[in-house]
Order: structure tokens, then sequence, then C-alpha cells
């Protein structure tokens, strides 16, 4: 099972179940459409293998990950707001409100429509990735915001899950996000880390074990762990 909230999968999902579906192997794959707050817990208690997060916002502890889009946020605001005119606005400019600011103000309420409805309403300004738009009621109006960290779409399942159907889908989903944004490899690495690799592997006494290639995502390091294969948990589920 898959959770995420709508619109937190940066748009990609389509397109990695079609991919994925393609794959060798590949296994029905349910989806668990959720509040903000739910879909790490889902993971977390067993429910859902998978889900799409959003770092720096949630709290990735016990979760192996892999990184799939970055985005710029904007202000999700009543298009009555007197920023709602502007080009773009500061965090100091939002946080002067009023209204308050999402996430900081009402962290009690995780239900997306819900909050769309407070931000209509004039009693909350919602800071969100850009790909929110597409979600966007036409009464508000979205203005990026400069200086909010930049939000990254993740992909989080269990530390030490052994599922290699679970791999496949991570994997699918890393290379449909590298097509989207136009990179090389299959997922979103550094400069620094490759250099890291590269010098690593030259400075490594050589044996027959560095002449097998190091895993290029989270889900290889799940799947060549795994012996088995199935279901993400061994149980039938429908998409």
């Amino acid at each position: 099972m898959v959770a995420l909230k709508p619109g937190g999968d940066g748009g990609l999902l389509p397109d990695v179940l079609a991919a994925y579906r393609a794959r060798p192997g590949a296994v029905a794959v349910e989806l668990a459409l959720c509040g903000v707050a739910e879909r790490a817990r889902l993971v977390r208690d067993g429910t859902a293998d998978v889900a799409f997060l959003h770092r720096p916002y949630e709290d990735l502890t016990g979760f192996d990950s892999e990184p799939l889009l970055v985005e710029a946020n904007v202000a999700v605001m009543a298009s009555g707001h007197p920023l709602a005119g502007r080009d773009h606005v500061r965090l100091a400019e939002l946080d002067a409100g009023p209204p308050p600011r999402w996430p900081g103000s009402h962290q009690e309420v995780g239900d997306p429509a819900m909050l769309m409805q407070l931000v209509a309403l004039g009693r909350l300004v919602v800071v969100a990735p850009e790909s929110v738009h597409d979600q966007v009621r036409r009464d508000l109006t979205c203005v990026p915001v400069l200086d909010a960290e930049p939000t990254t779409v993740v992909l989080a399942w269990p530390e030490g899950a052994r599922s290699r159907p679970l791999a496949e889908f991570v994997r699918t989903a890393a290379e449909i996000a590298a097509i989207r944004t136009g990179a090389e490899a299959a997922t979103i690495r550094t400069g620094t880390e490759v250099a890291a690799r590269r010098t690593s592997a030259e400075t490594a006494p050589h044996h027959a074990a560095a002449d097998v290639a190091a895993p290029r995502t989270a889900a290889e390091v799940v799947a060549r762990a795994s012996g088995g294969v199935g279901t993400f948990r061994d149980r039938s589920h429908r998409e």
C-alpha cells in the first residue's frame, strides 16, 4: 500500500504506476489517500508499505527513504488577501499576518480539504510545495515564497524492509523523477556525493567484491538484501 496526501506525490504517481505495472514481477498496488499527519503513521503501524513524505517538514526517524523531487514553495492564500497580487513574498511578510501561517499555526489540522477551506475563509495562509497549484481552488491564489526552505518529496519505508516488489516500486519512482527533472541518474545525488564515491573507489584496495557495482539507489539496497518475491508485504493489494 502506498500512502499519500492529495497532491503529495509532486505529480509523479500516475507515471510511476504505469511504469511499475510494466516491470516483470510487479504486484498490484493499493493507494491510501489520507491527511498530512496520517501518511507516516500508516507506514509506522504497518498499514502501508511506503509513503510520499515531505522533507524537512516530516520526521523520517525509523525510515529508509529515496529523494525524488525538490520543489520551491508557494503561499496559498485567499484571492482577497493583501499579498495575493504580489509576484513573490517572504516568510516574514506572511508571519506579520493576519491570518497565521501553516505549518506553524493550526498544526492539528491535517486534512487538505479542511486546510484549503480555512484559507478560503481568510483564517490561514498555507505554505506548500509549488505542485499544489494543480490542487488549488479557483478562489485561492498561489504566491512564490522566496526564502522558504525547498521541499524534498521522498518515498519513505520502514528501515530494514526486505521486499523486491517494494524495491522495484521505489526504483521506478526514482527513475520517473529523474526523467521529470532532466537528471541523468536514476536518483537525486549531489556532485559532492559522486566525487566522494569516486575517491573512495580509487583509494580502496581492489578485490573481487569491488567488481560488483555499488547500489545506485536505496531501493537497490533493499532488493539486494531481499531474497523473496511477492507483494510488498506478502499479501494481496488492490490498485
